[in-house]
Protein backbone atom coordinates (compact mmCIF):
# COMPACT_ATOMS: atom_id res chain seq x y z
CA UNK A 1 0.00 0.00 0.00
CA UNK A 2 1.46 3.24 -0.80
CA UNK A 3 0.39 6.65 0.58
CA UNK A 4 0.04 9.53 -1.00
CA UNK A 5 -0.17 13.33 -0.09
CA UNK A 6 -1.07 16.67 -1.63
CA UNK A 7 -3.77 18.43 -2.97
CA UNK A 8 -7.05 16.87 -3.79
CA UNK A 9 -6.85 17.11 -7.60
CA UNK A 10 -3.63 14.97 -7.23
CA UNK A 11 -4.87 12.55 -5.60
CA UNK A 12 -7.90 11.96 -7.64
CA UNK A 13 -5.61 12.07 -10.25
CA UNK A 14 -3.98 8.74 -9.32
CA UNK A 15 -6.87 7.33 -8.20
CA UNK A 16 -8.38 7.49 -11.37
CA UNK A 17 -5.86 5.70 -13.01
CA UNK A 18 -6.59 2.98 -10.37
CA UNK A 19 -9.87 -0.05 -11.38
CA UNK A 20 -12.99 0.90 -8.72
CA UNK A 21 -12.81 -3.11 -8.22
CA UNK A 22 -9.33 -2.36 -6.68
CA UNK A 23 -9.70 1.25 -5.27
CA UNK A 24 -9.99 0.56 -1.14
CA UNK A 25 -9.95 4.00 0.01
CA UNK A 26 -8.88 7.73 -0.98
CA UNK A 27 -7.79 10.30 1.27
CA UNK A 28 -5.27 11.86 3.31
CA UNK A 29 -5.73 10.52 6.96
CA UNK A 30 -6.07 13.38 9.37
CA UNK A 31 -6.32 10.64 12.06
CA UNK A 32 -7.44 7.86 14.33
CA UNK A 33 -9.62 7.19 17.32
CA UNK A 34 -7.94 5.28 20.15
CA UNK A 35 -9.57 2.15 21.86
CA UNK A 36 -10.79 4.46 24.54
CA UNK A 37 -12.24 6.48 21.82
CA UNK A 38 -10.23 9.74 21.69
CA UNK A 39 -9.49 11.07 18.57
CA UNK A 40 -5.60 11.22 17.75
CA UNK A 41 -4.56 13.79 14.77
CA UNK A 42 -1.78 12.16 12.80
CA UNK A 43 1.02 14.22 11.24
CA UNK A 44 -0.78 13.52 8.16
CA UNK A 45 -3.46 16.89 9.02
CA UNK A 46 -0.39 19.23 9.23
CA UNK A 47 -0.64 20.93 6.08
CA UNK A 48 -4.86 21.08 6.28
CA UNK A 49 -5.02 22.29 9.85
CA UNK A 50 -2.01 24.97 9.84
CA UNK A 51 -3.79 27.53 7.94
CA UNK A 52 -6.52 27.67 11.04
CA UNK A 53 -5.11 27.52 13.64
CA UNK A 54 -6.06 29.69 16.30
CA UNK A 55 -2.93 29.04 18.62
CA UNK A 56 0.61 28.67 17.48
CA UNK A 57 3.98 28.42 18.71
CA UNK A 58 7.11 29.18 17.09
CA UNK A 59 10.26 27.73 17.78
CA UNK A 60 13.92 29.45 17.36
CA UNK A 61 16.03 27.97 14.86
CA UNK A 62 18.14 26.27 17.54
CA UNK A 63 15.38 24.26 18.83
CA UNK A 64 13.56 22.98 15.53
CA UNK A 65 16.21 20.34 15.36
CA UNK A 66 15.24 18.75 18.71
CA UNK A 67 11.09 19.34 18.03
CA UNK A 68 11.82 17.32 14.68
CA UNK A 69 13.74 14.52 17.01
CA UNK A 70 10.28 14.22 19.53
CA UNK A 71 11.56 16.53 22.10
CA UNK A 72 9.11 19.20 24.39
CA UNK A 73 10.09 22.88 23.25
CA UNK A 74 12.11 24.27 26.16
CA UNK A 75 11.43 28.36 27.35
CA UNK A 76 15.14 28.70 25.53
CA UNK A 77 13.35 27.75 22.15
CA UNK A 78 10.45 29.85 22.18
CA UNK A 79 10.70 32.33 19.31
CA UNK A 80 6.91 33.74 19.89
CA UNK A 81 3.33 32.24 20.61
CA UNK A 82 0.40 33.94 19.55
CA UNK A 83 -1.82 35.95 22.94
CA UNK A 84 -4.44 34.07 25.32
CA UNK A 85 -3.09 30.74 24.97
CA UNK A 86 -4.12 28.58 27.82
CA UNK A 87 -2.76 25.69 29.36
CA UNK A 88 -3.19 22.61 28.19
CA UNK A 89 -4.52 24.22 24.57
CA UNK A 90 -3.29 22.36 21.61
CA UNK A 91 -1.02 24.46 19.48
CA UNK A 92 0.63 24.05 15.98
CA UNK A 93 4.26 24.71 16.15
CA UNK A 94 5.85 26.55 13.03
CA UNK A 95 9.51 27.62 12.26
CA UNK A 96 10.52 31.01 12.59
CA UNK A 97 10.26 30.96 8.66
CA UNK A 98 6.24 30.04 9.01
CA UNK A 99 6.74 26.52 7.90
CA UNK A 100 4.38 24.20 10.09
CA UNK A 101 6.52 21.57 12.04
CA UNK A 102 4.18 19.74 14.38
CA UNK A 103 1.49 19.93 16.68
CA UNK A 104 1.80 20.02 20.57
CA UNK A 105 -0.29 21.12 24.08
CA UNK A 106 1.13 23.68 26.06
CA UNK A 107 2.88 22.72 29.13
CA UNK A 108 2.31 26.80 30.75
CA UNK A 109 0.32 29.61 29.30
CA UNK A 110 1.38 32.67 27.66
CA UNK A 111 1.54 35.02 31.29
CA UNK A 112 3.64 32.03 32.62
CA UNK A 113 5.65 31.38 29.63
CA UNK A 114 6.92 35.28 30.24
CA UNK A 115 8.31 34.69 33.51
CA UNK A 116 9.83 31.05 33.54
CA UNK A 117 12.74 29.25 33.42
CA UNK A 118 15.01 28.96 30.12
CA UNK A 119 15.24 25.39 31.14
CA UNK A 120 11.41 24.68 32.04
CA UNK A 121 9.05 22.35 29.32
CA UNK A 122 6.85 24.85 27.80
CA UNK A 123 4.89 23.08 25.05
CA UNK A 124 4.47 19.07 25.05
CA UNK A 125 5.46 17.34 21.73
CA UNK A 126 3.05 15.47 19.91
CA UNK A 127 3.51 15.07 16.22
CA UNK A 128 6.39 16.24 14.36
CA UNK A 129 7.10 16.05 10.44
CA UNK A 130 9.65 13.95 11.35
CA UNK A 131 7.68 11.22 12.15
CA UNK A 132 7.60 10.69 8.06
CA UNK A 133 10.37 9.16 8.20
CA UNK A 134 10.91 7.66 11.78
CA UNK A 135 6.91 5.90 11.31
CA UNK A 136 7.01 5.36 7.67
CA UNK A 137 5.56 1.92 7.80
CA UNK A 138 2.80 2.67 10.21
CA UNK A 139 1.57 6.20 9.75
CA UNK A 140 -1.22 4.96 7.77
Amino acid sequence: MKMVTGNREKILSLASTVSPDHLVCLGTCLGKFTKSGKFKLHITALHYLAPYAQHKLWVKPSAEQQFLYGHHVLKSGLGRITENTGQYQGVVVFSMNDLPLGFGVMAKGTLDCKNADPMTTICFHQADIGEYIRSEDTLI
